[in-house]
């Protein structure tokens, strides 16, 4: 799960990272009222979706008088906002942050993430922060330097000190960037998350250390003892059929292939798209029914395939283990009579019951196509899209 910047921020300055006061709207009028209340002369408006790079992408500008923010506010909500991160259709800007301006002399960036490997959290900085991060990472990963921590002993004070120093924060301002480090990390870990980054986060001229952006991911698996995450959900932001497949308990994600798939493990799924594009085609969806799908389910599965007009077929591969091949089998006659089935379909199934699912498949009536191994049942359903 993700999560907007300004509700980053609100867990940030919960943990004791400073950040630049701000405030949410959804309007122009909220924008200039917002600007207003903050005082100044100067503010930043920027769209508020989940993805990065939106400064490129036209969605953060700084506005010198309350009449730029109206006219910056009014171009911002509602454009259709395309970063390296969103794709090329974008995501439509729905709220904004109207925040003070800062005294910027210097970015960093720093972030804290789970280390399957190490099983650790790695704590990240890099005195190259700002939009370009990743490009950093790329060119020149001897500036990102990294610090592994115990997740029950916690980030000391040197090691965020080490952190600090090792990517140039002035000597007198290290103890402000301790500070920012241990609460980010302390966040992290309170939160649940996956990943906690602050990009950049800023030597003011003051000497003070800031949080100008923030970005957070969150374990899913976790969130029933994280109420208050789960209330910063924006469904707004998130694929509507990814949606409607958590509703009915399926692992669904969309791809941009042609080939739709409903297979039973995560495993098995992986394996199946890679060998669709083996053959020579692409998936159009990563879909896992779990190991207990039932005739509801697996039509609600197709049903949430073929609303994408992309898909021209359809393959299913079941491994019968706890999942039995003639329930699967049962619910797939079902959903393609239910849904009037108009595109390719081939099934490939291996396991319990095999033989009583390819026979219910068989007397369907159905122009259902098997399959006996994955590479037949790729095969197959290339040729029939093609």
């Amino acid at each position: 799960m993700k999560i907007h910047e300004y509700q980053g921020k609100q867990l940030l300055k919960k943990f004791g990272v400073a950040v630049p006061r701000g405030v949410f709207c959804q309007s122009v009028d909220e924008a200039v009222k917002a600007a207003e209340s903050l005082g100044g002369n100067l503010w930043v408006v920027k769209a508020q979706i989940h993805a990065g790079g939106r400064g490129k992408g036209g969605g953060v500008k700084v506005a010198k008088s309350l009449d730029e923010v109206r006219e910056f506010a009014g171009q911002i909500l509602g454009m259709q906002l395309v970063t390296h991160q969103t794709g090329p259709v974008g995501q439509k800007v729905r709220r904004l942050l109207i925040e003070e301006g800062a005294d910027i002399r210097k970015e960093y960036y720093v972030a804290a993430l789970t280390d399957r490997t190490t099983q650790t959290v790695a704590m990240m900085a890099s005195s190259e922060g700002g939009m370009d991060i990743e490009k950093v990472a790329h060119d020149t990963p001897e500036k990102i330097l990294k610090v592994f921590v115990d997740p029950e002993e916690g980030l000391s004070a040197k090691q965020a000190a080490e952190l600090a120093t090792g990517i140039g924060v002035p000597a007198a301002s290290v103890d402000s960037a301790v500070a920012a480090l241990q609460g980010l990390f302390k966040c992290y870990m309170e939160t649940d998350a996956s990943l906690a980054e602050i990009n950049p986060l800023i030597l003011e001229g003051d000497g003070n250390i800031k949080a100008i952006d923030a970005k957070f991911n969150f374990d899913s698996n976790a969130l029933y003892r994280q109420p208050e995450i789960v209330a910063f959900r924006d469904l707004d932001e998130e694929d509507p059929d990814e949606l409607e497949a958590s509703k009915h308990d399926l692992s669904y994600i969309s791809l941009d292939g042609n080939i739709g798939c409903l297979v039973n493990g995560a495993g098995l799924a992986m394996a199946t798209m890679d060998t669709i594009k083996y053959f020579g085609a692409e998936p159009a969806n990563f879909l896992d029914v779990g190991g207990g799908a039932t005739t509801d389910k697996v039509t609600s599965a197709f049903q949430i395939m073929l609303k994408n007009p992309k898909v021209k077929g359809i393959l299913v591969n079941i491994f019968g283990g706890i999942m039995r091949c003639d329930t699967i089998a049962t619910g797939v006659v079902a959903a393609a009579r239910e849904t009037h089935l108009s595109v390719p379909l081939v099934v490939r199934m291996k396991g319990t019951n095999e033989d009583i699912g390819k026979k219910i498949l068989s007397d369907s009536g159905l122009p259902i196509i098997t399959a006996d191994s994955m590479a037949d049942a790729a095969t197959k359903i290339v040729a029939a899209v093609k």
